[in-house]
């Protein structure tokens, strides 16, 4: 927990002069980033859905690979 309150405080010195474009633009990307990441969760998820109601995969391979898409996601 320490380390990560120092990592902080070295941080935010060394950030401490960027200007708010910066800020802006690296807000901006990193929303998009995780919209990204999280359009392609929900893409997985539902082909999963897909693939278990149609009897291509069994419960077992259904959970495992729902718990992998999970593990990657905030939404899910």
């Amino acid at each position: 927990m320490a380390n990560y309150i120092l990592l902080s405080i070295f941080l935010s010195l060394i950030l401490w002069g960027c200007s708010g474009e910066f800020w802006g633009g690296a807000g901006t990307g990193a929303l998009a980033t995780g919209g990204g990441y999280e359009a392609t969760a929900s893409r997985q998820m539902h082909k999963l859905r897909d693939d278990f109601r149609s009897g291509k995969i069994d419960r077992r391979e259904y959970a495992t690979r729902k718990r992998q898409i999970e593990r990657g996601s905030i939404l899910y």
